[in-house]
């Protein structure tokens, strides 16, 4: 289980749209939206994995990210950064529904960042810590992957050397992190952001690739900052992967990652900050027994426009299955 998934990509900071709020200790550099704490533009492999039904996993992750932040030129802001450490954790529990294989997983995480930069010729800088966004996610197999168990599960793969699966599942961001309606840079999100999904995958005697779709659906957050609304366009993500299996617990594999969309809307005026960005992953699996594991990973992302946000990640995590 890969807990760096959960909240190791900050790619809906609106980078574009800075704001210097003048206060009673000096200027502060402040940010339109920080985090989307649980929905990176990660590639992340193994979604739609089969696994024994009755199964569950616990898991907990730690990653660091740095960024640069790439502002509009008219903005007085120059050097902008992000340093975020996250430490997530997750559980899984997989089941039979309707004669196929189901899960569902729950994350949480607690996030400590820094955004620094420079206003005229002064270096500025914001911290934020706090418990970010539970994630829930169901998932489902609807073709593939039957719903087996012990022996019954051990001797279907061991005969089974292709085979397609196809997923479907739906993962939704709960409004529960820590936020408050006077300040621009928040860990939680204050509204519900549902993501369905659809994805295939592949098998081919050690070989496995994935490709996998989604959107995000925002609700309005009507306590943004100082009382405004804030409203979102969909943004849509399309991820592909690619992992070789050395043996069982024990693989490689690398990922791209596209996201476009999710323009936001204050007050009823465009922020003009609709999203594409391009993201890239490399992973490491490793079994330290039949029940537990560990794994490492990498993760950059670019921005494919003038304004946003180029990111590098690397994480860490182990779990332990029963």
């Amino acid at each position: 289980m890969r807990i760096g998934a959960y909240c190791i990509r900050p790619l809906h900071c609106c980078a574009g749209k800075s704001r210097v709020i003048r206060g009673g200790s000096g200027v502060l550099l402040l940010y339109v939206g920080l985090l989307p704490p649980c929905f990176a533009l990660e590639p992340e492999p193994r979604k739609w994995q089969h696994l024994p039904v009755g199964t569950n996993i616990a898991g907990i992750g730690y990653a660091h990210t740095e960024a640069d932040i790439l502002l509009d030129p008219t903005f007085r802001l120059e050097d902008v950064g992000m340093s975020l450490d996250t430490l997530a954790g997750k559980y899984v529990h997989t089941f039979e529904l309707l004669d196929k294989s189901a899960r569902i997983e729950l994350t949480q995480a607690y996030q400590d960042g820094t955004w620094t930069g420079v206003i005229d010729g002064t270096q500025k800088s914001v911290s934020r810590s706090g418990l970010a966004d539970t994630v829930a996610r169901f998932a489902i197999n609807l073709n593939g992957a039957p719903p087996l168990s012990g022996k019954d599960y051990a001797a279907y793969r061991a005969q089974v050397d292709k085979e397609t699966l196809v997923g479907a599942g739906l993962a939704v961001r709960l409004p529960t992190g820590e936020y408050f309606e006077d300040q621009l840079v928040n860990i939680g999100d204050n509204r519900f952001t549902f993501r369905p999904q659809i994805g295939v995958t592949h098998n081919a005697g050690k070989w496995t690739t994935e490709v996998t779709g989604e959107a995000a659906l925002f609700t309005d957050n009507d306590q943004y900052f100082k009382g405004k609304k804030l409203e979102q366009d969909p943004l849509y993500v399309l991820h592909s992967h690619l992992s070789y299996t050395i043996r069982p617990g024990f693989w490689v594999g690398g990922g791209l990652s596209y996201e476009t969309g999710g323009e936001k809307t204050v007050d009823g005026v465009d922020k003009n900050d609709a999203k594409e960005n391009v993201a890239w992953g490399l992973n490491l699996a490793y079994p330290l027994s039949r029940h537990a594991s560990v794994n490492a990973k990498y993760i950059g992302s670019q921005t494919q426009k003038d304004t946003g946000l180029d990111s590098d990640t690397f994480s860490v995590g182990t779990s332990l299955s029963w």
